[in-house]
């Protein structure tokens, strides 16, 4: 069975930076785009930005500007720069390859464990 490992969750500050790491096999990493999501306490799982195997990214509208995704494909790693935190975005962070169907977007993968990030105010 594959995994996904992330770290680099924490407790910080309204202001402050984090960076989130996400390793995996290069099975998965090699073909696919590779995501984050996030879900914080009472809500569902939300895709916050994701990045093709080309480099290309996309983030919804709430981390644009603050949240960079990037990958490193020697290291089957991929990172998520997260920048003036908000206490909303006090989440588990999680990754996953993700694919896209007919019917929308799709986590490939069995999930991690995730890590948390706590954004106090």
């Amino acid at each position: 069975q594959e995994h996904l490992v992330e770290s680099g969750g924490g407790l910080v500050q309204a202001g402050d930076s984090l960076r989130l790491s996400c390793a995996t096999s290069a099975t998965i990493f090699s073909i696919n785009a590779m995501a984050w999501y996030r879900q914080a306490p009472g809500k569902e799982r939300e895709l916050v930005a994701h990045i093709g195997t080309d480099g290309s990214t996309n983030y919804v509208g709430s981390v644009k500007g603050r949240f960079t995704i990037s990958r490193d494909n020697a290291k089957n790693t991929v990172y998520l720069q997260m920048n003036s935190l908000k206490p909303e975005d006090t989440a588990v962070y999680y990754c996953n390859a993700i694919r896209w169907f007919s019917n929308g977007a799709r986590a490939m993968n069995s999930w991690g464990t995730g890590t948390l990030v706590t954004v106090s105010s």
